[in-house]
């Protein structure tokens, strides 16, 4: 298994985790799903670039 790869695994299990489903998490917002996009969107950039 590459890098790329397990970083991208990780990073979609993240984004299922901060899915806001539980009563106490309802008032965050879009805060930890959005910082959680933000460094998808990052990834996923560096790997087109051939970076990662």
């Amino acid at each position: 298994m590459t890098t790329s790869t397990l970083l991208l695994i990780i990073l979609v299990l993240l984004l299922i985790g901060v899915i806001p489903a539980w009563p106490h998490s309802r008032n965050w917002g879009y805060y930890p799903s959005g910082g959680v996009t933000t460094l998808l969107l990052v990834l996923v950039i560096l790997m087109m670039m051939g970076r990662v």
